[in-house]
């Protein structure tokens, strides 16, 4: 791979200068480039959920490079860090980015397209993320963050469909790479797409997975996510880069977590409902000692416990 460091740092430096006589922000994060395969690459977000403070870069997004482009999976959550990601690719290679593929329609994984259509990529993604997109839910969500996450988030984000709605799942070779694109929602979210790089033995999972950090479940079927990340193992990843947290080499060991933080809430819930206990006396009830030191505990866990009792209330009505 070719690498112009020196030209790349003064570039760098004059889109910075060009963005603060625009008036734009100028981002205090840096986005390193981290490789897992021959030529699999991903940048990793902080823990916890998106805040003024890491600049909303709380989430991974991925590139592959081949010898006929780039293929990007996700964005990140602002313009700006998608400029950034822009920016991180090219301290690995001159290639033109292709194809960008998102592996589901949640703010901090796409609302940094604006970016790379900016720069003509062709975009892909699962049609079930249309109707967040095209719904109140992701109208609520681009409102919510422009009044927490301003300058970062504003007037000028979009919401940017994708030029290609997959209607399963698919595969495609790109210079001398394969990829395949397995769609395994409802799990995380309706649209969840995992990224296959067959030659490098790596796998974009987006929010199918998290390390280190408490998943954020919401009102995710969460009986058909344990099942997904079966189907995950099955795939026999070398390494997996997760929507949040680092890459893990041992995905099935790392799988742990996500799938016993479920199963934990299905069970806690699911008593609650057998019993006839209010939620609210539930959650005070529940002992979360386990998961309470978690990055994200504060900010996702009640949500998530409160959107599993709904679910296993259906479930129990369903019998």
């Amino acid at each position: 791979m070719r690498r112009l460091p020196a030209f790349l740092l003064l570039l760098a430096c004059c889109t910075a200068l060009f963005a603060q006589a625009a008036g734009a922000p100028v981002p205090g994060v840096r986005l390193k480039p981290v490789q897992v395969g021959p030529h699999s690459w991903y940048v990793q977000g902080e823990s916890g959920p998106a805040s003024l403070a890491n600049e909303a870069f709380n989430s991974n997004a991925g590139f592959v490079v081949t010898g006929d482009g780039v293929v990007v999976i996700d964005t990140l959550g602002t313009p700006t860090l998608g400029e950034a990601l822009i920016a991180a690719i090219r301290t690995v290679t001159d290639q033109p980015v292709k194809r960008v593929i998102i592996t589901h329609y949640h703010a901090d994984h796409f609302y940094g397209l604006q970016a790379f259509k900016r720069i003509g990529a062709e975009v892909w993604a699962h049609h079930s993320g249309r109707e967040y997109l095209e719904g109140e839910e992701g109208r609520a969500r681009l409102e919510q963050r422009r009044r927490d996450l301003d300058p970062w988030v504003d007037g000028n984000t979009r919401l940017v469909p994708a030029d290609l709605w997959l209607d399963g799942d698919t595969s495609f070779r790109l210079g001398d790479v394969t990829f395949e694109l397995v769609h395994m929602g409802p799990a995380h979210a309706p649209d969840d797409l995992v990224i296959v790089v067959r030659e490098d033995r790596v796998i974009y999972s987006g929010d199918i997975l998290f390390i280190g950090r408490i998943p954020f479940v919401g009102n995710a079927d969460s009986k058909r996510w344990l099942a997904t990340l079966d189907r995950l193992i099955e795939l026999r990843p070398g390494v997996m880069v997760t929507g949040h947290g680092p890459a893990s080499t041992d995905p099935a060991l790392d799988l742990t977590l996500t799938r016993d933080y479920l199963r934990y809430l299905r069970e806690q819930m699911g008593r609650a409902v057998a019993d006839f206990v209010p939620f609210d006396e539930a959650y005070a009830r529940t002992d979360w000692s386990r998961f309470d030191k978690m990055p994200a505990f504060e900010a996702a866990n009640r949500t998530n416990a409160y959107g599993t009792f709904l679910l296993m209330e259906q479930e129990a009505l369903s019998k």
